[in-house]
């Protein structure tokens, strides 16, 4: 049977064109639901894995710590009981000599030298 010249002929994309818009648009919501899901929120994945590195970040930052901590201790306790050591920072800190045995040589430049006598009042004065 042809065709007659009154019947309208349809093609498939105007007869689907508001289901498929519809299928479009559920799932279109579904993905946004589903990455708001993942990603949306303070508990993010991309949250989790800054908090995971600065987690990371601090362990070592501790580890360095303690690692100072036991350096300082050993040190201290080496101020508080070698011989050796406080006889090294007495002569260095504190410019000491051992007993009779020894003298101590001081060269000193002309900017380190104090007047003596009355000059030496009037220039703490004019300071």
């Amino acid at each position: 049977m042809p065709p007659s010249s009154r019947a309208v002929r349809f093609t498939g994309s105007e007869v689907n064109a508001a289901p498929m818009l519809r299928r479009i648009l559920f799932w279109g919501v579904v993905i946004a639901a589903v990455v708001f899901a993942v990603q949306g929120g303070e508990w993010g994945t991309s949250d989790l894995f800054a908090q995971r590195a600065r987690a990371a970040r601090l362990r070592a930052e501790i580890d360095t710590l303690k690692r100072d901590v036991d350096s300082l201790a050993r040190v201290k306790k080496a101020i508080l009981t070698d011989p050796v050591v406080q006889e090294r920072i007495a002569r260095e800190e504190f410019g000491m000599v051992r007993g009779d045995r020894e003298l101590l040589y001081r060269f000193a430049s002309p900017r380190d030298t104090v007047p003596a006598g009355p000059a030496r009042a009037d220039t703490a004065r004019a300071r």
